[in-house]
């Protein structure tokens, strides 16, 4: 069984102790994840800061080529990391999977290399000029998730390199194994220290938020844990960017096609397995057309291969850990046991693996669980309603605010009405479709800040105004 090292300063550093990461659809140890110690941490922490100095003085152009040479390795490399991820993470290598997600790391990691932050000049006439420049702000801390973890990895580590940080990124110790590999086919083209990758339980993450060498922490995961990254990087001021948890409505309005939306409003719904922060979680339909929607979706639905990830056929795998696969489990019956009615789905699948089928569950509403929860897995209530302004009010009162949908043959209407949804982005006729040039990000208890394009960049920055 391979072990795996930590990496920084540019080396492979082997550990006293390690963890197994084991294949969900399995239960196979697939490899040993290394648990970095306090003492790792610091020496990380070092390593990434002495290489600041030199980094942050980097020419830009120098930065975007090093960032271009990070997107010929991804995929150069691509395959190799692809297989990795579905054996720790169990997503599929086909459909919106492992293929996928390596793509899009691709996709954002080109795109982030070629943007730039030029000097503003906010002033320049007989009484003065005052410019404003961006400067990169230090070592970056970044913890990462277990649903997207080479993808989200690209989104925190390749604005921070292109911006002139360093960066110590701490992957989910439940999907450890493909971040490390990305590190290290990274150091092949930059310079030491610029990107460590250090490994451990979820302890480990605590002591790198609170880390006093670190001058900013990224974090994308759960609400909870975020307010945690947040009280810890009080003592020192550290900025932030959190990408937290969402409870997605989509909003179906009376003159949508049901055929014609089913096969949207399902890969808004259970794309990674319904394991995706803005994912549709909440769907409301209209009265008028709330059987046929369920018909149809509950059609689709069951043309969907849910299988093994290493197999070519599946499209679907199963939920990534045994805590969600609970989770999931007890929100569907706990909303069965309030009157849900159960269109497919609704128990785990007889077999090896934390594999839980595609669920929908009609005749639900606020004060069900599985409404007011976030699910983070393959199950969506479907909450009938009659009055689109009641309905938009509704949706608005859940605390989270990452992204919501309208759906309508008329698509003036429907903008009409998601301009109204509190949430960070919305989407018209379709959900989840981020792409690397539209900033991403929360509101309410979603998050702080924004991820992607010029905006997101911007983040990795601190402002310093020269007036002459």
């Amino acid at each position: 069984m391979k072990q795996y090292s930590l990496f920084f300063g540019g080396a492979r550093v082997d550990t006293a102790a390690y963890a197994d990461v084991r294949n969900p659809s399995t239960g196979e140890v697939v490899g040993q994840m290394p648990l970095a110690t306090p003492a790792d941490l610091d020496r990380a922490v070092a390593a990434a800061s002495s290489a600041f100095q030199t980094w942050s003085r980097v020419p830009e152009e120098e930065r975007q080529a090093a960032c271009r040479a990070i997107a010929e390795k991804i995929a150069a490399n691509g395959e190799e990391l692809a297989q990795l991820l579905t054996l720790e993470q169990g997503k599929p290598l086909n459909g919106l999977g492992s293929r996928f997600e390596i793509g899009g790391a691709l996709a954002w990691t080109r795109h982030t290399a070629e943007l730039n932050l030029p000097i503003e000049i906010l002033q320049d006439d007989n009484e003065g000029r005052v410019e404003l420049h961006r400067k990169p702000i230090g070592v970056v801390g970044s913890i990462t998730p277990w649903n997207w973890p080479v993808m989200i990895a690209c989104w925190h580590i390749v604005p921070a390199v292109r911006a002139g940080n360093t960066v110590v990124i701490k992957p989910s110790p439940l999907t450890p194994l493909s971040t490390i590999r990305l590190v290290e086919i990274m150091n092949e083209v930059l310079p030491p220290g610029v990107v460590n990758v250090i490994t451990g339980e979820n302890s480990i993450g605590a002591a790198l938020s609170s880390h006093d060498g670190i001058a900013k922490m990224t974090f994308t995961g759960s609400t909870e844990t975020g307010k945690k990254v947040m009280a810890s990087a009080v003592a020192t001021l550290k900025r932030l960017t959190l990408e937290l948890g969402g409870n997605d409505a989509g909003i179906v309005l009376p003159d949508a096609d049901p055929a014609q939306i089913a096969e949207g409003l399902f890969w808004g719904a259970f794309i990674n397995n319904g394991q995706t922060c803005a994912a549709l979680k909440r769907l409301y339909v209209h009265d008028s057309i709330y059987e046929s929607v369920c018909k149809a979706l509950a059609e689709y639905a069951a043309r969907v291969p849910v299988g093994d990830g290493l197999d070519e056929a599946s499209i679907l795998g199963p939920i990534q850990n045994e805590m969600q696969f609970n989770k999931v489990r007890e929100l569907v019956d706990d909303a069965r046991a309030n009157g849900g009615r159960i269109l497919v789905g609704g128990a785990p699948m007889d077999r090896p693996g934390y594999f839980y089928p595609i669920t929908l569950v009609a005749d639900v509403d606020h004060g069900v669980r599985l409404v007011d929860e976030e699910q983070f897995g393959p199950a969506l209530p479907i909450i009938r309603y009659t009055d689109i302004d009641e309905v938009i009010a509704r949706a608005n009162t859940n605390p989270a605010g990452l992204g919501g949908s309208v759906w309508s043959a008329d698509a003036g209407k429907a903008r009409h009405y998601a301009m109204q949804l509190e949430c960070g982005s919305v989407w018209i006729n379709k959900h989840g479709a981020i792409q690397p040039n539209a900033p991403f990000g929360g509101v309410k208890q979603s998050g702080i800040g924004v991820e992607f394009g010029a905006e997101g960049l911007k983040e990795f920055t601190t402002i310093q105004t020269v007036l002459s």
